[in-house]
């Protein structure tokens, strides 16, 4: 007599169908089928949201009040129901590769780069140890050879860890440098009787702030140096207040050199910053020396260029492009004397957030941060990659380590170089449009990059004089302020109109340089990193802008 099979019971159903949702183990032809449609019917719903617009879809506004009612459902759902939601979330979302959308320092992820997020998102890799990564670890260890290459560190001796962004990155360098200074605060705390301090410019990233307060250090220890006329650090100022922070005793846990700042491309001369530091390690006769970090999570590409060659120029960039390209390059070749370096593909490397690496030119000192292996008894037995034994973060995704060697793969240095300089020929194009205006002015024009700050003016102002003046000026405050509100109307009519779909969408700064009057001067921004922009669409640009002009000075805005 044959056995009945028992009833399924209503979960034994139920998970049945749930299994259908999930990628098969195995090789299941069909169901494979199944995951490679899905992923075809989301992108083709967001395919049939583009239009000639910047932004995905219609334009529209996070609808928070929506968001807060919702509930987790009772009942599961299919596959096909969710994925309209989901696309939903892309509604007026701006394409960062849209040769009209010039905001900030994000950068258009290639086809690999987004390959290399979807791979570890299937399969789950944990980077903690190469018992949950394997070759995701692999890959990790190769990125950081290929990459301290390009910079100028010996592979051999360097090492690199993925993290959670360029705040990451500094905290990590920070932390390296605090242990230095203050040798075994990571197991007993800062018991120092003399406060710890940081150093950098007063245009380095606000980061340098979350570090210090995150790290127990503080804002308030904080020592930010005056900048020069071009957004890199005054290097007679930093030498002075480096001096004067040794001599009242303090500790100087990390120098954080900005290659690269985010609103001007400011370039800190990091060469001479070193030479500063080891002179003063000298006469002080510290017993320590302050830990010098590069911030190149935008600059570091650059060193693409430590070998190009400028007079043969293969590639054939303009002339105005190459002088643009090997200025920042000069300052760059110098990112091996650092003793780490943060570094983000997402910004100038093409790969989709969070792509962020903390590159050290000395692995041993990731053994500063090392724990006990008996706080950790139920990881790290086996394998020989063990990161979690030092990072911050138990859990490491994949995804930023596969994306950037999917580009580092893809590019080679003169795929870098091309998407680089193109960037850069378009900014200098720009820059070209903006003065044969003689309602606008670029306000950095001492700095080289993708990015144009620039800014408009009523009739009757020498925008060939206005911007020294309002800078150096200490009975300009009024005038300053005017101006300001006329270029913050400016860029709101065209920030408007983008989202709406017309126009260009492009960013703005609320303190490009602090003036002698006191008040801060504001300026419109572009930056270029899509590699389908052109002429037309920088021209675009300054359409755009006066129109928003005329608009706003007329009162018809």
């Amino acid at each position: 007599m044959t056995e009945a099979h028992p009833t399924p019971s209503p979960y034994q159903e139920l998970l049945k169908r749930l299994r259908n949702a999930f990628p098969s183990p195995v090789s299941d032809p069909v169901h494979d089928g199944y995951v490679v449609f899905s992923l075809l019917r989301a992108l083709d719903q967001v395919d049939s949201l583009k239009s000639d617009a910047p932004i995905v879809g219609s334009p529209r506004e996070p609808d928070y009040a929506f968001a807060l009612a919702q509930r987790l459902a009772e009942s599961p759902r299919t596959v096909e129901s969710v994925i309209p939601e989901l696309v939903n979330c892309l509604q007026g979302m701006l394409i960062w590769g849209h040769p009209r959308s010039q905001v900030n320092v994000v950068s258009f992820p290639s086809i690999p780069s987004i390959i290399g997020v979807v791979l570890p998102s299937m399969y789950n890799p944990n980077l903690c140890s190469d018992e949950t990564g394997r070759g995701f670890s692999e890959a990790e260890v190769r990125v950081a050879s290929i990459v301290s290459d390009l910079v100028g560190y010996h592979p051999g001796e360097a090492g690199g860890v993925f993290t959670f962004g360029g705040t990451g990155t500094l905290l990590y360098g920070a932390k390296i440098g605090l242990e230095k200074a203050v040798p075994d605060c990571m197991r007993s705390g800062i018991r120092e009787a003399a406060p710890v301090a940081i150093l950098a410019s007063d245009k380095s990233h606000y980061a340098v702030l979350n570090v210090a307060g995150w790290l127990g250090i503080g804002h308030d220890q904080v020592v930010t140096i005056p900048t020069r006329a071009n957004n890199a650090i005054d290097l007679d100022a930093f030498e002075s207040i480096l001096r004067a922070t040794l001599s009242r005793g303090h500790r100087v846990a990390a120098i954080v050199a900005t290659m690269g700042t985010t609103d001007a491309f400011g370039v800190d001369d990091l060469g001479a910053m070193h030479a500063v530091r080891e002179r003063c390690v000298e006469e002080f006769q510290l017993r320590y020396r302050p830990h010098l970090h590069a911030d190149a999570v935008i600059g570091w590409a650059w060193t693409v260029f430590n070998d190009y060659d400028y007079q043969r120029n293969p590639l054939g960039f303009r002339g105005r492009s190459l002088r643009a390209i090997a200025a920042v390059q000069k300052h760059v070749r110098h990112l091996s004397l650092a003793d780490s370096i943060g570094i983000d593909f997402h910004k100038t490397g093409f790969a989709p957030y969070v792509s962020s690496m903390l590159l050290i030119r000395d692995r041993a000192d990731f053994q500063r941060l090392v724990r006990d292996r008996e706080s950790m008894p139920y990881l790290y037995h086996s394998g020989e990659y063990h990161p979690g034994m030092f990072t911050l973060e138990t859990t490491r995704g994949a995804a930023g380590t596969m994306s950037s060697l999917a580009n580092l793969l893809l590019l080679g240095k003169d795929g870098f170089r091309a998407l680089l300089g193109h960037a850069v020929e378009m900014a200098e194009l720009l820059r070209e449009l903006v003065a044969a205006r003689p309602e606008l002015t670029v306000v950095n024009e001492e700095n080289y990059g993708p990015v144009t700050l620039f800014r408009a003016y009523p009739e009757g102002v020498d925008t060939f004089s206005i911007r020294d003046q309002e800078l150096h000026d200490p009975d300009r405050a009024a005038q300053v302020a005017t101006h300001n509100d006329l270029n913050r109307r400016i860029y709101g009519l065209v920030h408007r109109e983008a989202l709406n779909g017309k126009g260009v969408a492009i960013g703005f700064t609320e303190n490009y340089r602090q003036t002698a009057s006191g008040v801060p001067l504001v300026a419109m921004k572009s930056y270029v990193l899509s590699p389908f922009a052109d002429q037309d669409q920088m021209k675009t640009v300054i359409d755009h802008v006066l129109a928003a002009r005329s608009a706003v000075l007329s009162g018809q805005a």
